[in-house]
């Protein structure tokens, strides 16, 4: 174990040489961050390499993501370094302003970018990220709080906006009573912040099934940015908030990934 600044890391060999895992300590979060890295199995440092930071839903952990579908598979497939990071049960990948050690959202920029860059051979111009549900939402806010770092970003089954209904899934926690902390769900909803990505010219890929709970507020923040001219994908299909959907999901979020790094 050796330690590092803020945050002290691990690096275990699991399943096979092109995959890594991190914990991760930081001041902002309560707890260590468990980080999973998938490298393409002809990872060489001299090269650069797209990568992609891939955000878990609510309740669960960096797990989920390679236990929906095969990520190995999608690093060979294009060449991708491909970041799971543990966002926690409930962090929603925002800074609290209630909890000074629950900042996630300074966590990720503050440590966990600058570990990726510091380890890995990236190449600063193509990194995407994307998640589902919490993650859709999680990384949607990241992306706009700080979309010079990313090329573009993606969601499947987001949460697109907290106020819609309320929302709870720990957010009362995070942020208090909504009735009497309205202002700091607002500051937090990707469904208000949209607007400032106009003028940005950053690409945004959109994924929800038909029967997804989520689906109307999917659609409504889809026409706003349309109608802020910010540059948006929205795939709908048959599907619901489920593993099945996701696993489908992701395969057409990389491939439009993939295919905005080729120009």
């Amino acid at each position: 174990m050796k330690k590092i600044s803020l945050f002290l890391f691990l690096l275990l060999p699991i399943i096979s040489y092109s995959q890594d895992l991190h914990i991760l300590k930081s001041k902002f979060i309560p707890n260590n961050d468990t980080v999973f890295v998938f490298k393409p199995d002809n990872y060489d440092q001299t090269k650069k390499y797209a990568t992609v930071f891939l955000l878990h839903g609510w309740d669960s952990n960096y797990k989920q993501w390679n236990e929906i579908t095969d990520l190995q598979s999608y690093a060979n497939l294009y060449n991708f370094i491909i970041v799971c990071p543990d966002g926690f049960k409930d962090s929603w990948y925002l800074n609290s302003p209630l909890f000074k050690t629950w900042q996630y959202e300074s966590f990720f920029f503050t440590n966990l970018i600058p570990f990726i860059n510091a380890n890995y051979s990236i190449n600063d111009s193509s990194v995407f990220i994307t998640g589902l549900s919490m993650g859709g939402h999680g990384a949607l806010h990241l992306f706009i709080k700080r979309p010079e770092i990313f090329k573009a970003a993606g969601s499947t089954s987001g949460v697109m906006d907290l106020e819609a209904r309320k929302i709870n899934f720990g957010l009362k926690r995070l942020l208090g009573n909504h009735e009497s902390n309205q202002v700091n769900w607002q500051k937090n909803s990707v469904m208000i912040n949209i607007a400032k990505l106009q003028g940005t010219e950053k690409h945004i890929f959109i994924d929800c099934g038909l029967s997804d709970p989520f689906f109307t507020m999917n659609k409504n923040f889809v026409d706003k940015a349309i109608e802020l001219s910010i540059p948006i994908s929205f795939l709908f299909s048959q599907g619901n908030h489920s593993t099945t959907y996701w696993n489908k999901s992701i395969a057409q979020q990389l491939a439009y990934f993939y295919k905005l790094c080729q120009n």
